[in-house]
């Protein structure tokens, strides 16, 4: 699937081509981006023009899931149970 800067979501109708569904985005990099930017877009919410757009093919909810799995692995590291 191609994402454009006009893509929108069939079901909501919110733009595609935002930030926050980039493979790039992690909020803890400068301009909270991995790639490197000459300018940083400000509303990560909002449809931009970004050459390095590349759509991520993980949803949040499985990020957080398997986070905390990786936290529940490493605290039963330290588990006497």
């Amino acid at each position: 699937m191609t994402v454009g800067h006009a893509s929108a979501c069939a079901f909501c109708g919110r733009p595609l081509k935002v930030c926050l569904n980039c493979r790039f985005y992690d909020p803890s990099a400068y301009h909270e981006c991995r790639e490197d930017l000459d300018e940083p877009v400000v509303y990560k919410d909002l449809a931009n023009f970004c050459d390095f757009f590349v759509m991520k093919e993980t949803s949040d909810a499985q990020q957080i899931k398997s986070q905390e799995e990786a936290r529940s692995r490493f605290f039963s590291l330290f588990n006497d149970d």
